[in-house]
């Protein structure tokens, strides 16, 4: 190999480090969205802290019928607010597109009670800088569930990462984190339908179908401010439901086809031994005769549905990529 040409290789390395490092480097715009309901007494402090690590804080008041959006405008922030609750999908989808608007490179999402440390969000967004994933995720129990939270949460949290688990095809450790980084270019892929804390389970759901690159890295959580007034089994119930509801639609296979398959299976197993019973001249009783046909008749329904489902979910996919 001659001289020269081993002159243009090294050069070109040195270009393409250099750029490396300049794109590594370069700055980004951090916006952070607070959705907020009633959440006068905590929204200022979050607002002025927030400020510190990001260039801009928009606060979108879903319809609260205190002084949230006074206090968040005085304390700094971007303020939007929706004239009704619409629920916390509605508010972040408003986040992200006025975030859009001020040229954010990097999205923030945090709850506005005062729950996250706004101090550890050059920790969520490192990741993106360095070109190491899309979306971050702030976990509380990435080196598994902490002793110091409430037994019903770990109960409950374990019960909705198993089935957001199963529905986003992604190993998250926090499914239920409202505390994310995410690159601008993602602003496309949530559909931001879901109410209350079920958007956090929709995102990864949209995440995972979408591909995108996501890293989790360890929050702190502080639980004497959780100031919600909704019973937390209530509210793990109406995510769960709305997961298993998701599933349906995206995973009806599993939703669907395995238990009609496993109900259908018990069926037939269940008739044989009649028949084998019957055939020895032994007599049918009513109630597990039925029972039998029941778990035929509705199994056999339960997976040709998944399987019709899962056929229409593939047609729309496809419509969509072409």
């Amino acid at each position: 190999m001659s001289k020269e040409k081993i002159v243009d290789k090294s050069a070109q390395r040195i270009v393409q480090k250099q750029s490396e490092c300049v794109k590594s480097t370069a700055p980004q715009n951090v916006t952070v969205i607070l959705p907020a309901y009633n959440e006068e007494i905590s929204i200022g402090s979050v607002v002025l802290l927030a400020r510190y690590y990001a260039d801009s804080v928009i606060v979108v008041d879903d319809g609260s019928s205190d002084r949230t959006a006074e206090i968040a405008k005085k304390a700094g922030a971007e303020v939007i607010v929706h004239e009704a609750n619409k629920g916390k999908g509605a508010a972040l989808k408003t986040g992200f597109a006025a975030a859009d608007d001020l040229g954010a490179d990097i999205i923030v999402t945090m709850d506005s009670d005062g729950q996250h440390n706004p101090a550890e969000i050059p920790k969520l967004v490192d990741p993106i800088i360095k070109g190491e994933a899309d979306m971050v995720n702030g976990s509380r129990y990435l080196n598994g569930l902490d002793k110091n939270t409430p037994s019903y949460r770990r109960v409950g949290q374990t019960i909705l990462d198993g089935a957001t688990k199963l529905n986003s095809g992604l190993q998250i450790t926090d499914s239920q984190s409202g505390f994310r980084a995410f690159s601008a270019s993602t602003k496309n892929v949530f559909r931001f339908k879901a109410q209350g804390m079920a958007i956090e389970s929709e995102m990864l759901a949209d995440a995972g179908k979408s591909g995108l690159r996501i890293a989790e890295v360890e929050i702190g959580v502080r639980y004497d401010v959780d100031c919600s007034t909704v019973n937390p089994i209530k509210h793990g119930f109406g995510v769960l439901f709305m997961i298993l509801k998701d599933i349906e639609f995206n995973k009806p296979l599993y939703y669907l086809t395995v238990p009609g398959l496993i109900l259908g299976i018990s069926g037939f197993i269940m008739g044989a031994y009649f028949v084998q019973d019957f055939t020895m001249g032994k007599s049918l009783y009513f109630g597990p005769t039925m029972l039998m046909i029941l778990f035929i008749i509705v199994g056999s329904f339960m997976a040709l549905t998944g399987i019709l489902l899962h056929s229409i979910s593939t047609i729309l996919k496809d419509v969509k990529i072409a």
